[in-house]
């Protein structure tokens, strides 16, 4: 499992550090934590930070609130605890690194197309469950950030998918796909770093799945699609590089009353029993639930040449499909856009407006599992368009120059 960076700065000083990580999520309060830490000894802005996680289901556990913790023994505490503190520290190691190293190097972007990934919400007469889909939605474009030195060697390759890192059925640490598409990669070429950066998979899973050789199988895919996309013409980047980062207010539906957070600590369902206990504590710290929420998104401009847009949650695979339309626009010579999933606070399921009103675990039934921020229940169905609206927002504001608080 690996945690690494992508420093980029064009020749104006404007900076972005790229971490991606082998891990289930980005808590919020890490994100937090090593935004006020690289401002500190890096004086690296928060717009210029962006976090994503590969979302394997094979990572260490990340417990980093009280209500986090709840229910576990004081070791498994401890540990959790002791396991935060050690990340966060290597992970500001990494940007001083990534920083301190950088060099001369040319940009460029190109994609290609991995075809495993699968919309996993199948209609049922009891609802849309987790089942192989292979009418719904998908996205199998294959993003990549080419960097080759001034003499032509590659560097590093930066690329995106958007599917579930749940190719594997145990409990044992293991990068998934992603992680043997990197590790071929890297291997294919040597002193070549390879990142892998999530999309909106949120809804997709890789399909066949459940062992460790289709794993090797869906990454082997994934790692033949990047070495397909650095064969093909590349668009090649310039700056200036420039960032945005702010938050969006997303709604909740109406949440429980205290009657029904009652019967939920009575539920002989566990899960049901500890959500209701989690909500419990929030009522009496608090005296209501949670009714909103304060969503990141982030925009990072690459010249006129590629838009990369780096969103929150398990997102949802339309949030790319409507921004890749919208913002292209039919227009062969528009900037390429590049929408990450799973970026700098993965609190809950980011769903659409279609998974909102089809229902199911995606869009609502999960939020008992969300335990650092206590979920009160779905979101209302204005959430899709308060966070494409705050993309647009950004996007124009850099193309602009109307930069604001949180803009550079």
């Amino acid at each position: 499992l690996f945690a690494k960076a992508l420093a980029v700065e064009d020749k104006s000083g404007n900076r972005v550090v790229m971490i991606t990580t082998d891990l289930i999520s980005v808590p919020r309060p890490i994100r937090n934590w090593l935004e006020a830490a690289v401002a500190e000894k890096y004086q690296l802005l928060p717009q210029s930070l962006l976090i994503n996680c590969s979302h394997t289901h094979c990572g260490p556990e990340l417990r980093t609130t009280q209500s986090s913790l709840m229910g576990k023994t004081a070791q498994r505490q401890q540990l959790a605890k002791a396991y935060v503190s050690k990340l966060q520290q290597d992970l500001l190691s990494l940007v001083g690194d990534a920083l301190t190293n950088l060099k001369p190097a040319k940009l460029s972007y190109c994609h290609a197309r991995a075809a495993f990934a699968m919309n996993r919400r199948t209609p049922s007469a009891k609802g849309f469950k987790n089942f192989p889909n292979p009418e719904g939605p998908v996205d199998h474009d294959v993003p990549v950030l080419k960097v080759e030195q001034e003499d032509g060697k590659l560097q590093a390759v930066l690329f995106g998918y958007a599917c579930h890192n749940t190719t594997l059925g145990f409990q044992k640490f293991c990068g998934d796909y992603a992680g043997f598409a990197q590790q071929y990669l890297q291997e294919a070429n040597p002193d070549t770093l390879a990142l892998f950066m999530m999309g909106c998979g949120g809804d997709q899973n890789p399909y066949p799945r459940r062992t460790l050789d289709l794993a090797q199988q869906h990454g082997r895919t994934l790692a033949n699609a990047v070495e397909s996309a650095l064969d093909t013409q590349p668009r090649s980047l310039s700056g200036p590089l420039r960032a945005a980062y702010e938050t969006v207010t997303v709604d909740y539906a109406k949440a429980p009353s205290k009657e029904q957070v009652i019967a939920l600590m009575q539920s002989k369902n566990k899960y049901d029993k500890a959500w209701g206990e989690r909500l419990m504590v929030e009522l009496k710290d608090k005296g209501k639930l949670r009714e909103h929420y304060d969503a990141p998104i982030q925009v990072l401009r690459f010249g006129a040449g590629l838009t990369l847009i780096a969103l929150p949650g398990e997102t949802m695979v339309d949030y790319s499909l409507r921004l890749k339309r919208e913002l292209k626009n039919g227009e062969a010579d528009a900037a390429a856009v590049w929408v990450a999933g799973y970026s700098n606070d993965v609190w809950a399921y980011l769903p659409s407006l279609r998974v909102l009103k089809e229902g199911g675990y995606e869009g609502g039934d999960s939020m008992k599992y969300f335990t650092t921020t206590v979920q009160p229940g779905p979101f209302s169905d204005t959430v899709e368009e308060r966070v494409v609206s705050k993309v647009h927002e950004l996007i124009e504001r850099l193309e602009t120059g109307k930069e604001k608080r949180g803009a550079q």
